[in-house]
């Protein structure tokens, strides 16, 4: 992991296509606006992995629904 201190109106650049900036830094938070193509998705972590781990609950599959459907 790379750690960069940056301060109110820089940015830093990842590739060729994507451009963060810090917009504001305020009581432990922090806005930053991030400049990239369509065609990258940009999702926050912690709801990627709710997603994530709601599809693996969503996969585990009762056996005992089938019988019940067949009766």
């Amino acid at each position: 992991m790379l750690v960069i201190s940056r301060k109110k109106g820089e940015s830093l650049l990842i590739g060729d296509d994507v451009e963060i900036t810090i917009v504001k830094i305020e009581s432990g938070s922090v806005k930053i606006a991030i400049s990239a193509p369509k065609e990258i998705g940009i999702l926050r972590s912690e709801l990627y992995k709710e997603v994530t781990d709601e599809n693996k609950r969503a996969m585990i599959f009762d056996v005992s629904a089938l019988d019940k459907l067949k009766k």
